[in-house]
């Protein structure tokens, strides 16, 4: 009987991604140790390409532990997690939930956090363009503000960590590579008004009220939030902050029940 093309496709992908499967139907050569010895280059230059496109997306990961264990890490990654998406700029988007589950790079426990950053700005590099609200918006809000949500542009991504991953990605791009000053964690923005990704590094009351704002909740309760934290934050500066920056699409307000 013979097989559909799916089937037949979905047979092939499989002995891509394992070597002990035996060479799929249709390979041939003008002998069978011939197509045995093509298909494992073919399988071998597949993986060294999806290892490449890995080191290329995730290069602030890949210093961090050296290329030696970043290209074994990959590889395992590679040979188990096959891209869903012809672009490759999008293939990894699960890396960084890998790392966090392979065993051996236990050691750099911030590894899997730095990936997110790198997921976070191809992302947002890629996502589509919008123009920011201006800095009327904010004033044009009265006396509902608290009852106000803020909607982020398309391109905005927020990495939340543990540990300071934005200064660490930004010393690992600037090639200084400086050990933090501080191991507090870190919220981290990234966004693009215009051409360029930009990113805001925030902690403490300012990282409680963004990342609870970005979460869909109200100004009002992102303010409380902040509040419990610094009792001296000021809401309405930050949110001048956030929209001159060009980060905020547009501010919508609650309609009365």
């Amino acid at each position: 009987m013979h097989r559909s093309l799916a089937e037949a496709q979905r047979a092939f992908a499989r002995a891509l991604g394992d070597p002990e499967l035996p060479v799929p139907a249709g390979v041939t050569g003008l002998q069978a140790s011939q197509a045995k010895r093509r298909f494992a280059i073919y399988r071998n230059n597949v993986a060294v390409s999806l290892i490449d496109a890995l080191a290329d997306s995730f290069p602030v990961t890949a210093a961090l532990v050296g290329e030696e264990f970043f290209r074994a890490m990959a590889g395992e990654y590679a040979r188990t997690c096959k891209p869903a998406s012809p672009v490759l700029s999008q293939y990894g988007e699960g890396f960084p939930d890998f790392i966090g589950s392979f065993a051996p790079a236990g050691s750099v426990p911030y590894l899997a956090d730095v990936a997110r950053m790198e997921v976070a700005w191809t992302s947002a590099y890629h996502a589509a363009d919008a123009v920011p609200c201006s800095i009327a918006a904010v004033s044009n809000l009265g006396e509902r503000a608290a009852e106000a949500r803020a909607t982020f542009l398309p391109s905005a991504r927020l990495v939340i960590s543990d540990y300071p991953v934005g200064s660490i990605w930004l010393s690992h791009k600037s090639g200084e590579a400086v050990a933090p000053q501080s191991w507090l964690g870190e919220v981290v923005l990234l966004w693009r008004p215009d051409m360029n990704v930009e990113i805001a590094i925030l902690t403490n009351a300012k990282r409680a009220f963004l990342a609870a704002l970005f979460g869909g909740h109200p100004i009002g309760s992102a303010t409380a939030t902040a509040i419990s934290i610094d009792a001296q934050f000021d809401p309405g500066s930050h949110l001048v902050e956030l929209v001159q920056r060009g980060c905020i699409l547009k501010f919508e307000e609650r309609e009365t029940q």
